[in-house]
């Protein structure tokens, strides 16, 4: 009898959890720039912009570095390709730079937003890479930086893929007729990981490690700006 008495309760409850509306998520956090962006100022001065767009290892760029230039960072920690893919056009494409540098793939590897195949991987950064040509925009392909293991999820041999999948986006970039910036070969150790003066934890980058990224991208940037 208690069965019988609890069961409408039961079936009550569970219709108002469905009623109730879902917490919308941003997934792409695409409010993150909103702001900013619309700061953004369109004139003769800013006709070199140039936006840097990827994970935590762009966002984690000290500040000093675009101090006094055209660039903008739209680096989000954590984030995948996909979520940049979704948010490409917000952050880079309206902001009407004259180059972007694409640093991703490494959070894809490690599986932030679920399995990616390197494939996958190379097709979104693809994708950006066509979105920026059609708009004018000169794509920088940077290479994943070496990664030995991941802290937040060990055992997934990065120092493996990652260089499976440069070779896959260097590949990608020569069909496309773009630049190709070579982090990997520049800061990679034995292990195909970074050098501990180059990282706080396997995969994020010191001070020092953010110098030697510094001299390789401003020559790339200068080369695509002759474009």
């Amino acid at each position: 009898m208690e069965t019988k008495k609890t069961t409408p309760l039961i079936i009550l409850l569970v219709l108002f959890s469905f009623s109730k509306p879902l917490k919308a998520q941003d997934w792409a956090n695409l409010t993150k720039y909103q702001k900013a962006n619309k700061a953004v100022e369109f004139d003769e001065s800013q006709k070199n912009r140039v936006v840097f767009m990827g994970n935590s290892i762009t966002e984690g760029w000290p500040k000093e570095f675009f101090e006094g230039k055209t660039y903008l960072n739209r680096g989000i920690s954590g984030q995948t390709t996909p979520q940049m893919l979704l948010r490409f056009r917000q952050d880079v494409i309206n902001l009407q730079p004259k180059a972007v540098v694409i640093l991703a793939g490494t959070n894809d590897i490690a599986g932030n937003t679920g399995p990616m195949t390197l494939e996958q991987i190379r097709d979104n950064i693809e994708s950006m890479v066509e979105l920026a040509k059609s708009n004018k925009i000169v794509p920088i392909v940077c290479s994943v930086l070496p990664a030995y293991d991941y802290p937040w999820r060990p055992g997934l041999q990065p120092n493996i893929k990652i260089p499976k999948l440069n070779a896959l986006l260097l590949a990608m970039a020569q069909e496309q007729e773009v630049p190709y910036l070579d982090y990997f070969s520049a800061m990679a150790d034995e292990r195909n990981g970074l050098p501990k003066k180059w990282t706080t934890d396997e995969v994020h980058i010191t001070p020092k490690g953010y110098e030697v990224m510094g001299d390789l991208v401003e020559k790339a940037i200068a080369q695509a700006l002759k474009e």
